[in-house]
């Protein structure tokens, strides 16, 4: 039995008043959702620990059956993975998003929808006029960058800026960690840490503000700010994990769930035209993860559109998005695998909510599916967030998931 994994980033959300108080999926059209859950076996699922903020780099981690409290390092040491970035020991690797403010407000977490090609271009002016043999800012996609640290403190506090819309951005600036007794006395102070980041975010401000980029552009790409910060994480491979897995994918655009992959032993495909947005190439991401899966047993196939519309408030784009991964990635996938001889199952669920009323990350379990050719259905007919609860495997949480789509053989 082969493997794949479809992850709808952000997509679960809450009921909403103008949908007539139904969520996204119950609204959408998505004939083939709704077809693995008439065939297939759902549930609800905890992707979250205690003690840990709903991020995708937690949510997506723990999906693949790790235990956060043993391997999480932050998202940085994993998008420093995917750019394939060599961390030292003495490395800290922070994301460091160039974001937009607006009369002193986080106005949004991406600068506008940055291209990769005109972050490159601000994150090599930063690194030119701020790096050092302590620093170095480095190119990754589109808004998503790194900010390494040598010798830096990973016990600060850093506010994700994805959960903080139109607040006040200096109330949100990088604190030492609460209750933290120095043991690493090779590396900076937590407190020298924070200091450190939070000189390089006002100076990256009066940077940005006067470069030509950003004269003559609506939306400004006028701020960095790093968070989620780490050292180089120990993580066993999947194979490692789980014997029935030999070899596997993961296909996104998006560097953490690559950085994700690559320390979980899975091969990183890097699709052209794939954006992270509703513009994504998802008819190459199909073609790909039906290639990965005629030679290997697993992929783990990351569409991220629906969590940026969700972080933009877009209610009409973020059901868009979810329509296109039933049309444009779900469809062609169930098509062509439910004709090999070899069976697949198939697995579809978000990471967690990302509500577009609320515009951030929430911490609430989410719907999930099952299906392969031989699976003994449940009474659920719809894929959403209401009628998975009364799905056949009832509440997952966290390595759950993962132990039980690995033991149908």
């Amino acid at each position: 039995m082969k493997h794949i994994i479809i992850l709808g980033d952000g997509m679960a959300d809450h009921p909403v008043k103008r949908l007539g108080d139904k969520t996204l999926l119950q609204y959408a059209n998505t004939p083939y959702m709704d077809l693995l859950a008439k065939q297939g076996r759902s549930g609800m699922l905890n992707t979250i620990p205690e003690g840990f903020l709903p991020g995708s780099e937690v949510a997506n981690t723990a999906i693949l059956g790790y235990d956060l409290n043993k391997v999480y390092e932050g998202r940085g040491p994993l998008e420093a993975a995917s750019i394939e970035y060599d961390m030292q020991p003495d490395d800290l690797a922070l994301r460091c998003n160039i974001i937009e403010i607006e009369d002193e407000c986080i106005k949004n977490h991406h600068g506008g929808h940055l291209t990769t090609e005109e972050g490159d271009m601000l994150i090599q002016f930063l690194n030119d006029k701020l790096g050092n043999e302590q620093i170095k800012f480095i190119t990754g996609i589109q808004y998503r960058h790194l900010l390494v640290i040598k010798g830096g403190n990973k016990h600060i506090t850093c506010a994700p800026p994805h959960d903080h819309p139109n607040e006040e951005w200096k109330s949100l600036l990088v604190q030492p960690e609460e209750g933290y007794h120095m043991k690493d006395d090779h590396r900076m102070s937590p407190q020298a840490t924070a200091n450190l980041l939070n000189e390089l975010i006002v100076k990256s401000q009066t940077l940005l503000a006067n470069h030509p980029f950003n004269l003559h552009r609506k939306a400004k790409a006028n701020s960095i700010w790093p968070w989620s910060g780490g050292y180089r994480p120990s993580m066993s491979t999947l194979m490692q994990l789980y014997p029935e897995i030999k070899s596997g994918s993961v296909i996104s655009a998006v560097d953490l769930i690559r950085g994700i992959g690559h320390y979980a032993g899975l091969d990183v495909i890097k699709v052209n035209g794939t954006t992270g947005l509703a513009d994504t190439n998802y008819e190459g991401k199909v073609k790909a993860a039906i290639e990965a899966l005629e030679k290997q047993d697993f992929v783990y196939l990351h569409i991220e559109a629906s969590d940026e519309a969700g972080h933009d408030g877009d209610l009409d784009l973020k059901l868009k998005t979810i329509e296109n991964l039933d049309t444009r990635v779900i469809k062609p996938l169930y098509e062509t695998i439910s004709k090999w001889q070899e069976p697949v199952c198939i697995a579809l669920l978000p990471d967690h909510p990302t509500p577009v009323e609320i515009r951030t990350h929430v911490k609430e379990p989410v719907p999930f599916v099952i299906w392969h050719p031989n699976i003994l259905p449940d009474n659920v007919s719809t894929y959403d967030e209401v009628s998975c609860r009364e799905g056949g495997y009832g509440m997952l949480s966290l390595q759950q998931f993962m132990e039980t789509f690995m033991k149908i053989q």
